[in-house]
């Protein structure tokens, strides 16, 4: 028999047992890393939505008459539909230079209905889900509220600037019923709307945004002209004046 030490351990079975608590020192610290490395990531995954929501404030342009995604008198003889699209800084741009004089005079005098239609898909997923947030707050009566919203909100086309939880936020901003607003946009309760939009704009020809289709009655033909792009108010001012003169508005 080997020779043994005070504790009554051989040498063999003294490096046994150091090699038995270096491999159980091991393997704790394999487990440790593991843990850690686990909780970094989670850490990585979850952070994003907690970090709190950069929303800029934005005071909504003036609108009279409003019926969901309409402003003005359905009875106007002009209408004037504009396609859009969320993520399309040209409609921003409209949205910011433009659409408030012309609201103030064409819309509110009951010369001309305007109508907001979305086109669907248009540059990417964020403008059709952007759509339908703005219709699910439609619902409670905020649409151009929270149309005005978001493109005040724009960033970028795709990427991540009108996620769910911006999306959310927007509607918390504007004071919106989050629940019944979260129910309607997962429900998807405008999902086809916002893509019966898309297809209608296919078969206007619309190859931009965002596009506008004056339309209005002579001699009980409807006429259409198309104004393209971010336009200044002068060239709306021109097309919806000749529109109202051959109407026999003007």
């Amino acid at each position: 028999m080997g020779k043994k030490d005070r504790d009554g351990m051989s040498k063999r079975e003294m490096f046994r047992e150091k090699r038995r608590r270096t491999e159980t020192r091991n393997r704790l610290i394999g487990i440790g890393l593991i843990v850690l490395g686990a909780a970094l990531v989670a850490l990585f995954l979850i952070y994003p939505t907690l970090r709190p929501v950069d929303v800029v404030t934005v005071t909504p342009l003036t609108r009279s008459q409003v019926d969901f995604n309409n402003v003005g008198d359905p009875n106007a003889p002009v209408k004037l539909d504009e396609y859009s699209d969320f993520q399309c800084p040209y409609c921003a741009r409209f949205s910011e230079d433009t659409e408030q004089a012309l609201l103030d005079t064409y819309v509110a005098t009951g010369k001309v209905y305007f109508t907001y239609y979305s086109v669907g898909e248009f540059i990417g997923p964020e403008s059709s889900r952007s759509a339908e947030a703005a219709y699910c707050a439609g619902d409670q009566g905020k649409f151009w509220e929270y149309h005005d919203y978001i493109l005040g909100n724009q960033r970028g086309e795709n990427a991540g600037w009108f996620s769910e939880r911006r999306l959310t936020a927007f509607a918390e901003a504007l004071g919106l019923d989050t629940g019944a607003f979260s129910s309607c946009l997962n429900g998807g309760t405008y999902r086809d709307m916002v893509r019966q939009e898309l297809f209608t704009a296919r078969d206007l020809g619309i190859q931009s945004t965002p596009t506008f289709v004056i339309s209005y009655e002579v001699d009980g033909q409807t006429v259409t002209d198309i104004i393209k792009g971010a336009e200044p108010f002068s060239t709306f001012q021109q097309r919806l004046d000749a529109a109202l003169t051959a109407a026999g508005a003007q």
